[in-house]
């Protein structure tokens, strides 16, 4: 697959947000430090900042990576933890990430710190390859749809917004919203709406929306809502949370293809990390954790027969676990920051080649 590189160069002043970043008064920052992005329509509260960056355990020299630019709240307070010989490259399938990341992050592109590269996160190693790089300190990564893309009605990943059907991350991608609701057969949709949804009510729901698209396109987010909603018993409706919430969700991985980029990246992440080099992973809801604590435990535990004296060098784990159990949002940082209170944060660390 071929890449699209785009190395950065010199655009508009930074922002107050910056000083913010790096200001260390606890009278002026709280210790969750959430960051609000405001820069050209595109708004962003940061999660977990300080605690997914710190637990990188930064070396000012250091070769780093943001594998979900986003906002750029991470990458931000990352590189104000860097010197002038540090570096960050900052992954993100967006373009409207990457155009407020230029503004967000003026600063450190002047001097040099900053390659942004638009392409999906799976496409890692390459990427990182084609620019030379072949180990990195440190990486994160911050799973899930943005902030400013959930609340940007027109891309169509809101159940709360009427738009047309879309969800797609990438805006040049090819498959979307509309494709999987109008166009998979039955069996895909309960399949992708058990998986990725979890919803107990998966056949009745694909079976309303297939009976609804025989007579016309199902073409809007809230028409979608409205069908999921009328397909579920009505003591299914008085429970707490909306009900298209778990196949919006499930439509949104499909299209994006979610579970699968970040298996195939954190995968190729641990793989580029040089010793004593840190994975930060923040996820948003099970599917996303359950994949990281898998793939942290397989590489962090070795399958040998019982009773060996020994375990061979070659057979040795190459990774360990930072903390076993996730890092959670403070009490602060919920009472903010509504979207926190799904957030969990693992850490690994490599501990040999």
């Amino acid at each position: 697959m071929s890449t699209n590189i785009s190395i950065i160069k010199p655009g508009l002043g930074s922002s107050f947000f910056d000083f913010l970043t790096t200001f260390k008064s606890r009278q002026f920052l709280c210790s969750y430090a959430i960051i609000k992005i405001m820069t050209n329509e595109f708004h962003h509260v940061t999660v977990l900042l300080h605690e997914t960056v710190d637990m990188l355990d930064i070396k000012p020299d250091g070769i780093y990576v943001d594998a979900t630019l986003g906002g750029a709240g991470h990458s931000s307070y990352l590189l104000s933890q860097l010197s002038e010989k540090g570096h960050l490259y900052c992954f993100d399938q967006d373009q409207k990430a990457i155009d407020n990341a230029q503004v967000r992050l003026k600063d450190y592109i002047d001097k040099g710190m900053v390659t942004f590269i638009k392409d999906n996160f799976r496409n890692l190693k390459s990427n990182l390859e084609a620019l030379g790089v072949s180990e990195i300190d440190g990486i994160l990564y911050d799973l899930g749809v943005s902030s400013p893309q959930l609340d940007e009605r027109e891309r169509g990943f809101s159940y709360k917004q009427d738009a047309k059907l879309d969800m797609r991350m990438n805006e040049e991608a090819s498959l979307t919203a509309y494709d999987v609701v109008n166009t998979y057969p039955y069996n895909d949709l309960v399949r992708i709406f058990f998986k990725y949804g979890e919803d107990k009510f998966s056949k009745q729901i694909a079976r309303k929306i297939e009976q609804v698209r025989q007579v016309k396109p199902i073409e809007t987010t809230t028409e979608l809502a409205e069908i999921i909603k009328s397909a579920k018993p009505a003591k299914e409706l008085k429970k707490k949370g909306h009900p298209a919430k778990q196949i919006f969700q499930a439509i949104r991985i499909e299209v994006n293809d979610e579970l699968g980029a970040a298996d195939e990246s954190i995968q190729e992440a641990l793989d580029l990390l040089a010793v004593d080099g840190r994975i930060s992973v923040i996820t948003f809801h099970s599917l996303e954790d359950r994949l990281t604590k898998q793939l942290f435990k397989e590489a962090s535990t070795v399958d040998v027969p019982k009773g060996l004296p020994f375990i061979p060098e070659d057979l040795q784990p190459k990774v360990a676990l930072v903390n076993r159990k996730p890092i959670l949002p403070s009490q602060e940082e919920l009472e903010a920051n509504n979207r926190s209170h799904s957030a969990k944060l693992r850490v690994a660390k490599k501990i040999r080649k």
